[in-house]
């Protein structure tokens, strides 16, 4: 069988040695490689995508599925000439939803301990006691309650706090309200004190993080998104932050990647900025798991996390 990796230069070479050793039938080989082990190859049986090369796909036609590198699928799905009839398949976890858990949990108790407020307190020396509230007194959302946001979810009841669930589709999660479908989408938003956005990035989901969505939120509410830049209108969260009716936010995506020097989240106080960290892909785990199902496809098997097109994950 023949491999094809797509990678950032810098990390071509050891995640084609990976591949090699989890695929040793196999001829692996990389696009932006050179030496003669890891040269270029057309006519591969299999793709596997980590970085956007727009001209791939203008080679490689005849494979048998398609991999992405990642839980996010939209680069993969945007790349010219894109096979229509071939499987793309997403990573499922790769160590990604347990980091996404504690980061959720993290910011979520960040602000609902108050340590951004006392933070604040600090630097200007003062010494202010603010009332506590019990957990179950907060109303935590959690925007896309697939496998990681269910997991998300899941904890955040495990911690008391009053914890409701939005899908596409009804879920049933113990200890949490679960909505479902455009239509509950505001009684879901409601009153919320935190929202946690986890959403996969489709047409539907862009700009949803704007100011009709977010102004359902309690008057002093927190922001959190860890699902896709796309999904927040940059502008209307300021504004409402500057109007009063968000207390602020914790972004680890952003339309455009690294974060820009002279965007103003980066001067806002009330805004936390992380560089794309919630979910980082772990490469042995993501290797191992591409290389399993490529074995079950070379078997005539069915594999797990193939991608409706129509959905967009």
């Amino acid at each position: 069988m023949r491999i094809q990796i797509s990678m950032p230069v810098d990390e071509e070479a050891r995640i084609a040695a990976m591949f090699r050793a989890a695929l040793p039938e196999g001829e692996v080989a990389f696009v932006n490689g050179s030496d003669r082990e890891g040269a270029e190859l057309v006519g591969a049986d299999y793709v596997v995508i980590g970085y956007r090369n727009a001209t791939l796909f203008d080679r490689e036609r005849n494979v048998k599925a398609i991999f992405a590198f990642s839980a996010g699928v939209a680069g993969v799905l945007a790349l010219p000439n894109l096979p229509r009839d071939v499987p793309v398949v997403r990573l499922e976890d790769a160590g990604m939803t347990e980091q996404m858990v504690r980061y959720a949990l993290g910011a979520t108790l960040r602000f609902t301990q108050r340590f951004d407020v006392y933070a604040r307190q600090q630097r200007e020396g003062r010494w202010l006691y603010g009332e506590p509230k019990s957990a179950h007194e907060f109303r935590v959302g959690v925007l896309g309650v697939g496998v990681i946001g269910h997991e998300i979810a899941r904890a955040l009841a495990g911690l008391g706090f009053a914890v409701r669930g939005f899908a596409r589709h009804r879920k049933s999660i113990d200890g949490v309200q679960c909505f479902a479908g455009n239509q509950e989408l505001n009684e879901f938003l409601m009153d919320l004190d935190v929202l946690i956005s986890i959403l996969p990035l489709t047409d539907e989901t862009i700009g949803i993080l704007n100011r009709a969505t977010l102004s359902r939120l309690a008057r002093g509410a927190h922001v959190i998104n860890i699902g896709r830049g796309a999904h927040l209108i940059d502008a209307d969260l300021l504004a409402l932050i500057d109007e009063g009716h968000l207390s602020g936010a914790t972004l680890d995506v952003f339309s455009e990647e690294p974060l820009p020097a002279a965007h103003p989240f980066w001067q806002r106080p009330e805004i936390t900025v992380t560089p794309h960290i919630a979910g980082v892909t772990l490469a042995d785990q993501a290797v191992a798991q591409i290389a399993a199902k490529i074995k079950r496809l070379e078997r005539g098997l069915p594999v797990t996390g193939v991608v409706d097109r129509e959905r967009g994950y």
